[in-house]
């Protein structure tokens, strides 16, 4: 019997099981992916918004060549981390389902059975886009994720966002020999929030006409050989080689409503959890990360979910 399950070997859960490993609990940490899994298929040559001291955990510094770390120095550091703490972590093994006895619970995973006594929740989101819902998107030459900008180079592209992974896919792809550049907008404007080394250049390149932008716009569907969408001006349709729909993730509302969880009555579908343990309405199910917002993946972030870790193992390490 564990003491503790931590689902998610992101940084938020491997925070959590450094927390454990000090406590002298029994843990362990399983993903259905690779060690931070959603950081390793950020694209290869992203650099974060955060810099590294803020993405440091178990008191193990992060030195970057330059003030923002980039993907490859992350994957490193973490790599490293879990090195260090030789923490409890199953990788490739993901969890089919839990069962939730009277005391304890059981999770049958793709390669056993586990009992523990607590369960904290620390998937993230990154692994399931948000889809479009139009037909077309099935295509093998629709997106949701993005590595690097070869394989796009002579062809002609829609993106579909305004947020930091539609834009830096804009401007990579632009800048690395696509055809044309087309970002298709639902908004009025480029998103305010976008990093702001970002911004300028993708305003400025919209506005020179480099990359082309239709705002206030929505795909209605997709062939193989055209992209079909509407604005204010009317119905359009575009020649296409590939759609990038960077549209966001979600988090994995099927584990928490099997569990039991609540949800608030807002427009995130934010989980009811008690902000200072973490724990939600199912006695010994703590969330942890960008779980904890919902829809709105926009409000936990490593550097201010590290926190989470201290709270939750403190909890359950006085039960």
């Amino acid at each position: 019997m564990h003491d503790v399950i931590i689902i998610g070997a992101g940084p938020i859960g491997l925070a959590c099981g450094i927390e454990a490993e000090k406590k002298g609990l029994n843990y362990l940490i399983i993903d259905k992916g690779t060690l931070v899994n959603s950081l390793y298929h950020y694209p290869m040559n992203m650099t974060f918004f955060s810099t590294s001291d803020k993405l440091e955990i178990g008191a193990i510094p992060f030195i970057s060549h330059n003030a923002k770390p980039t993907r490859a120095e992350a994957l490193e550091y973490y790599r490293r981390v879990a090195s260090h703490w030789n923490l409890n972590i199953k990788l490739y093994e993901e969890v089919d389902h839990i069962d939730k006895q009277k005391d304890h619970f059981v999770l049958n995973s793709s390669k056993g059975s586990y009992a523990t006594s607590n369960l904290i929740i620390a998937t993230g989101f990154y692994d399931r886009p948000f889809l479009l819902g139009i037909p077309g998107e099935e295509l093998p030459k629709v997106k949701h994720y993005y590595s690097e900008p070869h394989p796009y180079f002579g062809m002609d592209l829609v993106i579909v966002g305004a947020a930091n992974s539609a834009v830096d896919v804009a401007l990579e792809t632009y800048r690395k020999g696509a055809k044309s550049v087309t970002m298709i907008v639902r908004e009025k404007e480029i998103g305010e929030n976008v990093k702001y080394w970002a911004r300028p250049d993708i305003v400025n390149r919209i506005n020179e006409g480099s990359i082309l932008a239709f705002f206030e716009a929505e795909i209605e569907r997709i062939s193989p050989n055209e992209v079909y969408f509407k604005d204010k001006t009317g119905h359009h349709q575009i020649k296409n080689d590939f759609v990038l729909a960077m549209t966001g993730y979600e988090p994995n509302f099927e584990m928490l409503e099997q569990l039991g969880v609540n949800f608030q009555d807002d427009e995130f579908r934010t989980p009811v959890y008690n902000s200072e343990n973490m724990e939600s309405n199912v006695k010994g199910v703590y969330l942890a990360g960008v779980v904890c917002g919902g829809y709105k993946t926009n409000k936990w972030f490593i550097e201010n979910s590290r926190v989470h870790a201290l709270h939750v193992i403190e909890a359950i390490s006085k039960n």
